[in-house]
């Protein structure tokens, strides 16, 4: 047995017919305009079975990459949705809004002229790295059973706790000044990280207000815009990632032997195998098929999910 990190090179990807039993992970590229349950909804009649689910919403707003498991693979997407994210985006400098991005009405306006880009890089290195970050109170997040921003369309005003995020990169591309001021920047975060929460922090902090007014998610774990597909796309040519390239793609990945991969058939513990800990390791049988996730456990290894 050999463990090994998983291959960053583009995984097979296989083409299936609508209606076809494939499980497995689809990347798209989400449009402008759609939510993601919008997307899950269409590729439930491209795939042509109800099992399908994403890894992680975009907001209606932004584009590109959404995962979306079909069928056994739908039990992988906790753990993707886990890895960490890259975005191109733009923020306004000289206004907030109820959302923190374009899609909410203004709340404050602030004359952004007199910023220049070294400000705005200097501003953004307190909001790098390992940060507590209160969420933007119009999303997802659950609050005494209801989401927040349902809360906040209803009129409540929702304070949210801060919650400990990472945000590896915050990087400033561009700059375009202005009594309205524009920063194309990059974001490497962790899951959990609201880009809109970053947008609003950097232009309270800058002193004149900002909003996030375009998002492109360009990365999710191992998965970029280079393996995703447009739903027209997927329309005509529906293609798919299968399971086991889909483990290989998102995981760190174990060699067993056939005695192992028995066990690991299973679901028993491998009391020698040692295994890095944090993120699960994707078990593999001989003959290359994916088992199991499995996790360090003291000495030895005990399964997360079984896939046989």
């Amino acid at each position: 047995m050999r463990t090994r990190c998983a291959r960053t090179t583009r995984s097979p990807v296989t083409t299936e017919s609508p209606g076809g039993p494939a499980s497995g992970l689809v990347v798209v590229d989400k449009p402008a305009d759609w939510t993601s349950h919008d997307v899950v909804a269409r590729i439930r009649r491209l795939a042509g079975t109800r099992k399908v689910g994403h890894a992680g919403t975009l907001d209606p707003m932004a584009t590109g990459v959404l995962v979306v498991g079909v069928n056994r693979a739908t039990r992988l997407l906790g753990y993707v949705a886990g890895s960490d994210k890259e975005y191109l985006a733009t923020i306004a400098l000289g206004a907030t809004t109820v959302t923190d991005d374009a899609q909410g009405d203004e709340t404050g306006t602030a004359d952004a002229s007199s910023l220049g880009a070294e400000a705005v890089r200097e501003a953004m290195l307190p909001l790098t790295g390992k940060i507590e970050q209160v969420p933007s109170a119009v999303s997802a997040i659950k609050v005494d059973g209801k989401r927040s921003y349902a809360r906040v369309r209803s009129g409540e005003q929702v304070e949210l706790a801060a919650r400990a995020v990472e945000v590896s990169t915050f990087e400033l591309l561009d700059f375009t000044p202005g009594t309205r001021a524009y920063a194309q920047v990059r974001v490497e975060c962790s899951s959990g990280t609201y880009v809109r929460a970053l947008a609003r922090d950097l232009g309270a902090s800058l002193g004149v207000g900002g909003h996030l007014t375009s998002l492109r998610r360009t990365r999710v774990g191992r998965f970029g815009l280079d393996r995703a597909r447009t739903l027209d796309e997927l329309a005509q040519s529906f293609e798919i990632v299968g399971l086991d390239d889909a483990a290989r793609a998102s995981f760190p990945g174990a060699e067993l032997s056939e005695q192992q991969a028995q066990a690991v058939r299973f679901g028993r513990a491998l009391p020698d195998l040692q295994l890095p800990p944090g993120a699960p390791v994707a078990m593999f049988a001989p003959d290359g098929s994916f088992l199991a996730l499995y996790e360090s456990a003291g000495a030895g290894a005990r399964p997360v999910a079984v896939f046989v």
